[in-house]
């Protein structure tokens, strides 16, 4: 019996909200047994999406992860990766260069859990809120119940549909804006997360495209004292989750404190907008950690330090990042290894402030110490 197939792809813009997808009829293997395997390899005309490279405009779409589909009778979703004709990577195809590294380290088991937050928008708009000035201040909306919290139907209907493709998602939660929320995925291993967290993103666009909303990951939407949206990235490796593995989290942190000034590149291209050093972020021009804190660029759970094993929090990255990237540049950098490229991203204006703010510090702290 004759099934489809949508099969869907990143179109070079971003993760969130550029994914592109089309359908195809599968008439050589039966739903049941499929695998992607079975999936055979698509094109699309890249010159549609900016991603084509000189007068050949053909891209190649290669399936790597197939899912339950969780909105049409008798179909599944397929992942794909994409590549030039020639078989050459296509230039934002950051899950290869993920999974190489992952699978180059796979003896460490690398884990994440990813906290998603996002708003509800509508119109420009974050859903609910008056169509002039702002509604009251934050302090009623964190894991709220009644009147004051917007979107929860919206939020449970993605919440079953990714449950529904077999996504790890772990939980759901109101944050603290109106139409603000969080949705949390993992724990995965490996690449799995990058793959969990671009299917749940492409689930919203699904549901945003049916009721006319749009789903915003900027780090920064709702300017003035609000909080902004961010990614806190949950990370452990399988030293780290063993008897004694918080001297691993220690020496992780250690260093992070080298690496911290490209890491941050990784973390959201507008994510200087909300790494202010208020409204629970540290400063991106610096690197800090500790125990149970908010204002940190890394937290260790007071439980984490009382078991001597476990997991830390990266909190700086932004709701905007590539789940590929931040994963394995996270990993990589934890664990002193050779990981991705600043070179691969595209250089933002604030990094320059940035360097100049940390060399600053630096320069300002090495004179206090030698009073």
């Amino acid at each position: 019996m004759a099934w489809i197939a949508e099969y869907v792809w990143l179109s070079g813009q971003n993760t969130f909200t550029d994914l592109r997808s089309k359908y195809k009829t599968i008439t050589n293997v039966s739903l049941d047994k499929a695998t992607v395997k079975d999936m055979s390899k698509w094109n699309f005309d890249g010159s549609s999406t900016n991603q084509h490279r000189g007068s050949n405009t053909e891209i190649i779409i290669m399936p790597v992860a197939m899912y339950p589909h969780p909105f049409l009778d008798n179909a599944k979703v397929v992942l794909c990766e994409c590549y030039y004709p020639d078989g050459t990577p296509e230039k934002s195809n950051t899950r290869k260069r993920a999974k190489e590294l992952f699978d180059a380290h796979a003896e460490d088991e690398p884990m994440f859990g990813l906290e998603q937050e996002y708003f509800i928008m509508k119109n420009g708009r974050p859903l609910g809120w008056p169509e002039n000035g702002y509604p009251a201040p934050q302090g009623d909306y964190y894991c709220g119940n009644g009147a004051q919290v917007v979107g929860r139907e919206i939020v449970l209907e993605h919440y079953q549909a990714c449950l529904r493709m077999g996504l790890k998602l772990s939980g759901v939660n109101a944050e603290v804006a109106p139409a603000q929320w969080e949705y949390q995925v993992g724990p995965c291993i490996g690449i799995e997360q990058g793959d969990h967290m671009v299917m749940s993103r492409w689930v919203y666009q699904k549901i945003g495209e049916k009721y006319g909303l749009e789903i915003s990951y900027d780090a920064k939407p709702v300017k003035g004292d609000w909080n902004g949206t961010g990614c806190h990235t949950n990370f452990s490796t399988k030293a780290m989750r063993e008897e004694g593995g918080i001297k691993d989290i220690y020496a992780a942190c250690e260093n992070l404190k080298k690496t911290f000034l490209d890491d941050v590149k990784f973390y959201g291209a507008d994510n200087d907008q909300r790494m202010t050093g208020i409204h629970e972020t540290s400063k991106l021009s610096e690197f800090t950690y500790g125990i149970g804190t908010r204002h940190t660029s890394v937290r260790i759970g007071n439980d984490i330090k009382a078991d001597g094993k476990g997991y830390f929090e990266d909190r700086r990255p932004a709701a905007s990042v590539d789940p590929y990237l931040v994963t394995s540049r996270l990993f990589t950098s934890s664990m002193g290894y050779d990981g991705p490229s600043v070179d691969m991203l595209e250089p933002k204006a604030w990094w320059k402030d940035l360097e100049a703010e940390a060399a600053k510090a630096a320069a300002d702290a090495a004179k206090a110490a030698s009073k």
